[in-house]
């Protein structure tokens, strides 16, 4: 029991970072590359360890958050585009995930005679379910909960990955062979680039790597002493984060799945696997895809207030608010009615231009996190010299940004010429 609990935070980041996105991205990437792209998962997930453990070390080492620093000691203007894409994440990540929620409920349970109704109705009550579970239960329930819906997705996954008789050497060919695939779709894009980007920066989340920090101050790790479990701890979660991804594409290799949404990703994934592991692994892996995508909201409804709360004292120099006192704040409590609330307008509405701003800001932003952690963690100015980051994971972190621009800022500039053509 006490070896859970050290790597509760780690399966936490992994429950959360793991959603609606991953499911679909590796789905879909499964269907149209096949297991070629598995290198790109393990990369991704490496990547975002790094990332993390470089916040967390940086944390443990100064007492404050990744957040914290970077305000600290880059400026204002750190803060206000950080700002602006907090809010465009929380409007669209907020009404993707009820919407994902929604039409996972609606799989199971298809209890209305509309899938789009059902997706709205149940997209709603499960907000609202997340909210309440996260304002009255607190954090002890939050993390019963989600350990519950860990045991689920995952065992749900590794069965139909399993039954799914995978070729062995294609696998592993896959995972040490790194290639961009070449499949150029109609219009001329090279599908295999946008969907290996898509699998590095979508594994394991985006700004939900920065809830790690808070989340670890709920343990109660608040110096250098704790820096081996919380290595332990990510390992642990970026392991289970990069098996679940690795999963999907096993299971949707082979099978043919347009790209016409995820209410119709999960009926053809399922039906696809009836055949192969039959109803009762069909039916198993739609009560994974909503503890995926349900345990996804949940963390994300309880950590991201935390991020805005925590911003909010910075922005106004109000000092930093830690523990339980951050999550009685009124910021905290505002912006989890603001999260839960105001994005199910998208449930009726499709902010497509919004949505496509999102997703090319959003492809490169772990990168700037990246810089972000050489910057605080690589110079005595910043970090004392027993924590600092040793020149191997300097080097590794470097290698790791400049290839993330190498492949994403190409995809950057295009999907910015489509959007404004």
């Amino acid at each position: 029991m006490k070896s859970l609990k050290i790597i509760i935070p780690g399966l936490l980041v992994a429950a959360t970072g793991v959603g609606a996105g991953d499911l679909a991205s590796s789905a879909f990437a499964g269907s149209i590359l096949g297991t070629s792209v598995l290198w790109a998962v393990i990369f991704g997930a490496f990547f975002k360890y790094f990332i993390t453990e470089g916040m967390a070390r940086y944390q443990l080492a100064t007492g404050n958050t990744f957040l914290e620093g970077a305000s600290l000691h880059f400026g204002k203007a750190v803060q206000i585009v950080f700002l602006i894409y907090l809010l465009t994440w929380t409007l669209v990540v907020g009404a993707a995930m009820m919407s994902a929620t929604g039409i996972a409920a609606h799989a199971l349970l298809p209890v209305f005679r509309s899938a789009e109704t059902g997706k709205i109705v149940f997209g709603i009550l499960h907000s609202i379910a997340g909210y309440l579970i996260v304002r009255r239960g607190g954090f002890a329930l939050f993390e019963k909960i989600m350990a519950s819906l860990i045991v689920l997705m995952f065992a749900s996954t590794i069965y139909n990955a399993v039954l799914s008789g995978p070729e062995i050497a294609g696998i592993l060919k896959g995972m040490l062979v790194p290639v961009i695939p070449q499949k150029i779709d109609t219009a001329g894009i090279n599908q295999g680039s946008v969907w290996t980007l898509a699998i590095i920066g979508g594994v394991g989340g985006t700004l939900t790597i920065l809830s790690y920090g808070y989340w670890i101050r709920e343990e109660g790790r608040d110096n250098t002493s704790f820096i081996r479990i919380t290595r332990f701890d990510l390992l642990t979660g970026y392991f289970m984060t990069a098996l679940f991804s690795i999963c999907m594409i096993i299971i949707a290799s082979g099978m043919k799945i347009p790209e016409s949404g995820s209410a119709t990703l999960l009926v053809r994934l399922a039906g696809e696997l009836t055949r192969v592991s039959g109803p009762a692994g069909s039916m198993l892996f739609l009560i994974g895809a909503w503890a995926a995508v349900f345990s996804s909201l949940l963390g994300v409804w309880q950590s991201v207030p935390y991020i805005f709360a925590d911003f909010y004292n910075l922005f106004l120099k109000k000092g930093r608010i830690s523990g339980g006192k951050l999550t009685g704040s009124l910021p905290y409590r505002y912006y989890l009615l603001f999260i839960a609330f105001i994005p199910i307008a998208g449930l009726f509405f499709k902010f497509i231009l919004i949505q496509k701003v999102y997703a090319v800001f959003g492809s490169l932003i772990v990168a700037f996190f990246g810089i972000g952690v050489l910057l605080l963690t690589g110079s005595v100015k910043y970090i004392s010299q027993d924590s600092r980051s040793s020149y191997f994971s300097s080097a590794l972190m470097i290698i790791a940004v400049v290839f993330y621009f190498y492949i994403g800022v190409p995809e950057f500039i295009a999907s910015l010429g489509n959007i404004f053509r």
